[in-house]
């Protein structure tokens, strides 16, 4: 992509995201900062771990929102007996519509759409949590000896319930650190709560109208990746990544004192990618430092 493809499609992103926003707005109430955060990441091209307590509509969120994007949409619901293969899909001995010959025909599983929520992803062993790890990481899956492509984009929006811990997998940190963005969902304030209640209680509302597609956001994400970014934020963002590793002379000694492990350099990339995209929402052709100190909570907790 050249710089003039760049410019016009950075510049297409402030209307694109106003678009957006009003298509989501008629379904969800509220939680601005949060949708502003799932735009980010979905346009950083990043996966993202959202945790709250029950009925805040996370699923409904994210649901929603794959459908004013135009995307394929799939949820898997994590439970302490899910197997990898109701993940990525299995193989299944049929026989042939022409002939009594039986052969193996693979079926896919949820794992292949653009946008995969998964629901409470810490109820699962770690065998699965795996499965869905090379997802992630690779944009693939493992079937037997035939590893398939997933189809672009591929974003995992993983969901968990602070409350209960019983019965719990935690995430090991391999798997963590493939999380773009930490977003936490607050309770809504007492407008939006009786705004929730009218709105839903009453005639079913008006659904979302698809604004974009799968290969129009692949255009914007890569229209993303080849912003400019000033050897000055680039610094500011890897300073403020070190800073949280204990012993680097970019730390206090407080976090010497307190913290064990900081942030990895994966860290660092993702500040500046989802800085890229917050200013590319906002019709700006560069991220400057206040962009970087927006994501940094998500992406650093």
């Amino acid at each position: 992509m050249n710089s003039e493809e760049m410019i016009q499609k950075i510049q297409e992103l402030k209307q694109v995201k106003q678009d957006l926003l009003a298509q989501i707005r008629k379904t969800i109430v509220g939680q601005d900062k949060v949708i502003e955060k799932v735009l980010i990441g979905l346009f950083a091209n990043g996966h993202m771990l959202i945790e709250g307590v029950p009925g805040l509509a996370k699923t409904l969120l994210i649901s929603t929102i794959a459908k004013a994007l135009n995307l394929s949409f799939g949820r898997i619901q994590f439970t302490p007996d899910l197997m990898p293969s109701d993940i990525t899909g299995s193989d299944i001995l049929v026989t042939a519509k022409d002939s009594d010959r039986r052969e193996f025909q693979y079926i896919k599983g949820p794992i292949f759409a653009n946008l995969i929520l998964a629901d409470e992803i810490n109820r699962t062993p770690p065998k699965t949590q795996a499965a869905l790890l090379q997802a992630m990481q690779e944009y693939q899956v493992s079937s037997g000896n035939t590893t398939r492509p997933l189809d672009l984009p591929f974003i995992v929006m993983a969901t968990q319930n602070p409350i209960e811990q019983e019965g719990t997998y935690p995430l090991p940190e391999a798997q963590l650190d493939r999380f773009m963005l930490y977003i936490n969902i607050d309770y809504p304030s007492y407008e939006e709560e009786l705004t929730i209640v009218q709105s839903t209680t009453g005639a079913a509302g008006e659904e979302p109208i698809p604004m974009l597609s799968a290969e129009k956001i692949l255009q914007y994400q890569a229209a993303i990746r080849t912003m400019p970014v000033s050897s000055h934020i680039l610094e500011y963002a890897v300073k403020l990544a070190r800073s949280t590793r204990p012993g680097t002379p970019e730390s206090k000694p407080e976090i010497t004192k307190w913290i064990n492990w900081g942030a990895g350099p994966r860290a660092s990339q993702y500040l500046v990618l989802a800085a890229k995209a917050r200013a590319a929402l906002d019709g700006r052709l560069t991220p400057a430092e206040e962009d970087i100190r927006a994501v940094a909570l998500p992406v650093l907790t």
